[in-house]
């Protein structure tokens, strides 16, 4: 019985956990940036000494801030970016690619949405790139409110994000 209580309070721990993992980041160092984004080391060679594994995709999501309906960034959205354009040009990720997926919330019709959340990700892109990140390891992408953060809430502030993804 005791057995039973403790794997109920350390199932009911973890489960509170998980929401906050799963959370858009408005705050982070460039470190933080390139732990989650860089790929992990290869576990298996080849017996050639080629690395023999596809490199998993990477992602982090970014609450950016916007004015209402448009795609101006705000101010205080601007030392998350400079800190991914860091994280960018550091070593751990220098040779890497990345798409900019903007999100919104269900707010709205659908067209709209798309068309927002791909001017959005259009405007990380811009100020990214004046950071020197060159413009052929950046693609943006729209998703509107197709792949929603917390789906059981269409309205919520946390399916406002932008998601920065890492490809080949």
């Amino acid at each position: 019985m005791k057995h039973l209580v403790l794997w109920a309070c350390a199932l009911s721990i973890a489960s509170l956990q998980l929401p906050l993992l799963a959370q858009p980041l408005s705050k982070a160092s460039v470190a933080d940036i390139e732990q989650q984004l860089a790929p992990t080391a290869p576990k298996t060679r080849s017996l050639n000494g080629a690395r023999n594994l596809v490199p998993e995709v990477r992602s982090i999501d970014l609450v950016i801030q916007f004015d209402l309906g448009s795609a101006q960034l705000q101010e205080e959205s601007k030392p998350l970016l400079d800190n991914l354009a860091q994280a960018m040009k550091g070593e751990r990720l220098k040779d890497m690619k990345f798409k900019i997926e903007g999100h919104t919330d269900a707010k709205g019709s659908a067209s709209f949405n798309d068309k927002l959340s791909l001017e959005r990700a259009q405007a990380v892109l811009q100020f990214i790139q004046q950071k020197q990140i060159t413009p052929e390891r950046l693609v943006a992408q729209g998703k509107g409110f197709r792949e929603l953060l917390m789906p059981d809430k269409p309205q919520a502030m946390e399916n406002r994000r932008v998601r920065i993804t890492t490809f080949q």
